[in-house]
């Protein structure tokens, strides 16, 4: 019985790696998202809406409030102290028929809360529209 080679030779040791098993897996990897992803986008078919670009025509009647970014509101540019003069203005308005809309102009630096006690104030004196004027982006960038 002989346990080594006859001319007395170790066996030399192979260092290179079986890629087969990567292989293998790989492919069996591919062959799962080939069939789950066609799964994953199918979705509930929704119709989304296009977006378009048309300039609002403002109404002499409509009130413009703007607020700049220390929390200052301005009634068609004359300055409201608080909200309470803000509340007791918009109440006087709301009342008109047809009801004229309000147009909120934030500065970009003003803080949510003061925007929010704008839309508080106008949801409490029965305001039914509220707008925002934004700028609007550049032609052609």
């Amino acid at each position: 019985m002989a346990l080594g080679s006859p001319d007395g030779d170790e066996d030399e040791v192979n260092s290179t790696i079986n890629t087969t098993p990567l292989v293998d897996v790989m492919l069996v990897l591919l062959i799962i998202f080939l069939i789950t992803i066609p799964v994953v986008t199918h979705t509930i078919p929704v119709k989304l809406p296009n977006e378009f670009d048309e300039p609002y025509k403002t109404k002499p009647e409509n009130i413009n409030l703007a607020v700049n970014k220390n929390g200052d509101m301005f009634w068609n540019e004359q300055l409201v102290p608080n909200t309470t003069a803000l509340l007791a203005k918009l109440k006087e308005v709301s009342v008109q028929v047809p009801q004229p809309e309000l147009h909120i102009r934030g500065d970009q630096q003003t803080k949510y809360e003061s925007i929010g006690k704008v839309i508080l104030t106008a949801q409490r004196a029965g305001i039914a529209k509220i707008g925002f004027i934004t700028e609007p982006p550049a032609r052609g960038g």
